[in-house]
């Protein structure tokens, strides 16, 4: 059961390892043979990988060994099942983590046109507040305006001043 529990450990240091160290054998395997290998194993190789399969081999082989009595070979068998199926689990579940596509970070540019609505009156030339809907989220800004905007009045956005702040004035409606 030492030995068991050591392959255990051994991969629980590995996947603490993996933090600092992942891709370390793609890029080393990718290499081989003239480059024959780059994304054959397609993170198969990674080291979270390798340690969710060695820590499960190790504690899933203590546990059958523990709770029935059975051989060593019994509980590396049944450990190395555990421990492909920690790997395959792991594998896809780093693939989808890699493949999420997101939007682009939105950039305070993006504002300028945004229509918004006074929280707090803007005095001309002075600072209010007024509420935008910016990347899918209602969001706060300091704002500046050259005439002054009542409170709850409907704005649009000219220009980012920083990012926190934007020059707006008032949406006039015919």
């Amino acid at each position: 059961m030492t030995l068991l529990l050591a392959l255990g450990a051994a991969g629980l240091a590995l996947l603490a390892l993996s933090l600092l160290f992942d891709g370390i054998l793609e890029g080393i395997f990718g290499g081989l043979f003239g480059g024959l290998l780059t994304g054959l194993f397609d993170g198969l190789l990674s080291l979270p990988v390798i340690a969710g399969f060695l820590s499960m081999l190790g504690f899933g082989g203590a546990i059958v060994q523990g709770t029935t009595g059975a051989g060593l070979a019994v509980a590396l068998a049944s450990g190395g099942l555990a421990g492909l199926v920690a790997a395959w689990l792991t594998w896809k579940f780093s693939r989808s983590l890699m493949q999420d596509r997101t939007d682009p970070t939105p950039r305070g540019d993006d504002l300028i046109g945004t229509t918004g609505s006074v929280v707090t009156a803007i005095p001309a030339g002075g600072y209010g507040e007024v509420l935008l809907r910016h990347a899918g989220h209602t969001v706060k800004y300091a704002a500046k305006s050259a005439a002054p905007v009542a409170q709850g009045a409907e704005i649009w956005v000219e220009a980012t001043l920083s990012t926190s702040s934007v020059k707006v004035r008032p949406v006039e409606r015919p």
